[in-house]
């Protein structure tokens, strides 16, 4: 891992109409980081999403960017793909539009994209495998298709970060499988953070753990994880890797 700061969280408290929802949070995240989210539904992970992306400031505590050099920024670039999109995927719209559409942040209503906005896009649909699938309608493509292209769009602004929120929804296991491998290529070119329901694929994927309940347990290297969820939840659990497939053992409880 690198030694550059992206985001520091520190000591942050954020609460909905007085219910807190995530409690006296510090959190780094690093460049070419490769962070896995898990934790309980209703544990505060979308809060913790919210407070890196910028959406929310804390009521105590601050969230600090760093710019390439190290210094305080006011915001970095973050790709951003959410659990559930309403992108309508009935809309005659192609592969290549909808990658381009990620570059329209903070553009005006009439920008014309340019000569280098068409490449990059050519490059995220390259790097994504679907070069040859740019001018079809995104409506005629499977699941995990989809989910690359929604992928290639958040890539498409070159981000120092990447959000993934539940990433493997909709889709298969082997398209689960494939975007996997391909998050470990991304992770050479930019920090990713993902937030996921699935111990076993992160645990296989990510290089550390923020276990989420109300507050954040950091974990690097990802072992403790297992301990952490009898702990925090009262939830006993054994993770036993055959191979590259992850196995979930849980008593009664």
């Amino acid at each position: 891992m690198e030694d550059n700061k992206l985001i520091h969280i520190d000591h942050a408290t954020f609460a909905y109409d007085n219910n807190v929802a995530l409690q006296d949070v510090t959190l780094t995240i690093y460049d070419h980081d490769f962070l896995g989210v898990i934790g309980p539904n209703g544990g505060g992970k979308t809060t913790l999403v919210k407070l890196i992306l910028g959406i929310m400031q804390p009521q105590q505590g601050s969230v600090t960017y760093y710019d390439v050099d190290g210094r305080p920024a006011q915001s970095i670039p973050i790709g951003y793909l959410p659990q559930y999109t309403t992108f309508d995927f009935r809309f005659p719209i192609t592969v290549e539009e909808v990658v381009k559409a990620g570059m329209l942040a903070g553009k005006s209503m009439t920008y014309r994209f340019t000569a280098k906005d068409r490449q990059r896009a050519q490059e995220m649909l390259q790097l994504m495998e679907l070069d040859t699938l740019a001018h079809r309608p995104i409506g005629e493509l499977s699941g995990g298709q989809r989910q690359r292209v929604l992928m290639a769009r958040a890539l498409a602004t070159q981000p120092r970060l990447l959000v993934l929120d539940e990433p493997s929804t909709y889709i298969d296991r082997d398209s689960e499988n494939q975007m996997y491998s391909m998050l470990k290529t991304l992770n050479k070119q930019c920090a990713i953070v993902l937030v996921s329901h699935d111990m076993g694929a992160v645990i296989q994927t990510v290089r550390n753990i923020a276990c989420v309940n109300g507050t954040v347990h950091y974990h690097p290297a990802t072992e403790p994880a297992d301990h952490w969820f009898e702990h925090e939840i009262g939830c006993p659990l054994e993770l036993v890797a055959h191979g590259h497939v992850p196995h979930r053992v849980l008593s009664e409880h």
